[in-house]
């Protein structure tokens, strides 16, 4: 009995320091995304450009066991490949990401784009002849190629901190994308030993060194190489990662809010109809 209550007191005083520990930072500052409003939408280059920005900073460290590769090249994703018809010359022509007008999607299975970011990627995998686990190249049915098999091994090559899972990250965390866009970009530059200050992380220090750096990655769109828009994009590709479908289903809650608006009154109208002769 003494050791139940003992361990209780325990986790008591655990959580509330965790608690104090989370109060302490610093909330995120409202940052303008193009998700945001109830009628907001992804902005795909934004999402293709934070894919990149993932693929080629994140991903050496962080997981997203919750993504495969052929979601990129579903109609919500930031890849889905359509075919339209050029007014010109009256061909058909690939166009990445929806049309504004027109196009046929190009199912996931065929779509070339999605096909070479998959066989970019070296898997791990049991050679079904052999039954070895071999290297292969990636394909669109494979899931995000995870940085390291197993905690053990993660916490190893991180001084003992744990890189997390990325696939919900912008849900799980308190603030969403305004707290992660924040968090890449709140480095002040000091160090404690192996943790980096950071006022909107918990206890102000973190383990993660600043992951983003001006000119890291190259935008061929001409979009700027810094960090700010760096962190804008990659969580962008986040918010889309924890989300994909948020377009349609806010579409789906207009129609919904619309049609509950008129039969709100419709019914106004019947009872004003039915009532009309009686006194209340």
């Amino acid at each position: 009995m003494l050791r139940a209550l003992t361990l209780a007191a325990a986790l008591t005083v655990a959580s509330v320091g965790a608690a104090l520990a989370a109060s302490d930072a610093e909330h995120p500052h409202d940052h303008a995304f193009s998700f945001d409003s109830p009628v907001g939408s992804y902005d795909m280059g934004a999402v293709q450009r934070g894919y990149q920005v993932y693929q080629q900073v994140c991903a050496s460290c962080h997981s997203m066991d919750h993504l495969s590769y052929r979601h990129l090249g579903e109609r919500n994703g930031p890849f889905a490949l359509y075919m339209v018809r050029n007014h010109e010359t009256g061909e058909l022509e690939p166009h990445v990401g929806a049309p504004a007008h027109g196009g046929t999607f190009v199912d996931v299975t065929e779509n070339q784009y999605v096909r070479a970011i998959a066989a970019g990627v070296t898997i791990n995998a049991v050679d079904p002849n052999t039954g070895q686990l071999t290297d292969r190249p990636g394909r669109i049915s494979d899931r995000f190629r995870r940085p390291f098999p197993n905690e053990i091994a993660a916490r190893a090559s991180n001084g003992g901190a744990y890189p997390v899972d990325l696939s919900v990250i912008t849900s799980a965390r308190h603030g969403g994308a305004d707290y992660i866009y924040a968090l890449l970009t709140g480095y002040t530059g000091e160090s404690r030993g192996a943790l980096y200050e950071n006022p909107y992380f918990p206890g102000h220090y973190i383990a993660m060194p600043p992951p983003l750096a001006e000119g890291v990655v190259p935008y061929e769109d001409g979009s700027p190489t810094t960090v700010e828009q760096y962190a804008a994009d990659v969580t962008h590709f986040l918010q889309w990662a924890a989300d994909p479908h948020m377009e349609q289903r806010k579409r789906t809650g207009i129609v919904v809010l619309t049609f509950l608006l008129v039969l709100a009154g419709l019914m106004y109208l019947a009872y004003k109809q039915v009532w009309r002769n009686e006194s209340h």
